[in-house]
């Protein structure tokens, strides 16, 4: 391959998304995938991060949701409680793009600790506005590598509510938005069980295999009765995204 693995996850992920979505993006492969989506096929998404910048248009993948790239380039900035109360519980995002330190077969996200909360072996960057998107958003898309660390059977600490338990558990709280419908991972897709809500592959990417996913996922996974093969990235998709990841690379050494 002339790619790695990386890329074929960020191209996976940004084709997901479509020109008229307005997105909430989280820093990191998240905000990559949204950004080679917007320079790619989806010129019109409005991308809204947690600060409050709305329709930014980043040269650079920002840092942090402080970075000035993002106000720089929006639309416009609004106050951190609009973008919550107006925009999120508003109805207003198609869709929630979230990373993760541990996801389970249920969609459920940890980004607060592994181990216990009290004594834990590692303590994580933390919720921030992710349980909000995880459940107001029309739907969520996960980006994260497949490891058996992180793909578990039950994650140590619930930060973003994806199926609970399964089934019905989220329409039972009485969340009516659709939760996590898309898993992307650096050895192919995942998308819900319609009746249970479990993870299943439904598409794996050139060079994984079906042996390789299920040693890397922390409980039995499911494959669909079709699976498909993640098309490889196009030298357009990896023109765009490596420009732009060298471009925050060369943004960032210059501010040190």
């Amino acid at each position: 391959m002339d790619y790695s693995r990386s890329e074929m996850m960020t191209v996976a992920a940004a084709r997901a998304l479509k020109n008229d979505d307005v997105c909430f993006v989280g820093i990191g492969l998240p905000s990559a995938a949204c950004n080679l989506a917007r320079l790619l096929h989806a010129p019109d998404i409005t991308l809204i991060y947690e600060s409050g910048t709305i329709g930014a248009k980043p040269h650079v993948l920002p840092l942090s949701i402080g970075d000035p790239e993002l106000c720089e380039t929006a639309l416009t900035t609004v106050s951190v409680p609009e973008t919550f109360a107006y925009w999120l519980q508003g109805g207003r995002i198609s869709v929630g793009f979230l990373g993760a330190a541990q996801i389970d077969r249920f969609g459920n996200i940890n980004s607060t600790v592994v181990g216990s909360y009290q004594t834990p072996t590692v303590r994580l960057p933390g919720a921030g506005g992710a349980p909000e998107i995880a459940t107001l958003c029309g739907e969520v898309f996960v980006i994260i590598p497949h490891t058996r660390r992180s793909f578990v059977p039950t994650v140590d600490f619930i930060t973003s509510f994806g199926y609970g338990t399964g089934g019905d558990h989220r329409k039972r709280l009485g969340i009516h938005t659709a939760g996590p419908s898309l898993v992307v991972t650096d050895l192919g897709l995942l998308r819900p069980d319609p009746e249970t809500k479990e993870l299943v592959v439904v598409s794996i990417h050139a060079g994984a295999t079906v042996e390789e996913i299920r040693q890397q996922t922390g409980w039995e996974v499911r494959f669909a009765s079709h699976v498909e093969q993640t098309p490889p990235p196009d030298d357009t998709e990896l023109a765009a995204l490596r420009g732009l990841v060298g471009r925050s690379a060369r943004s960032a050494e210059s501010t040190v």
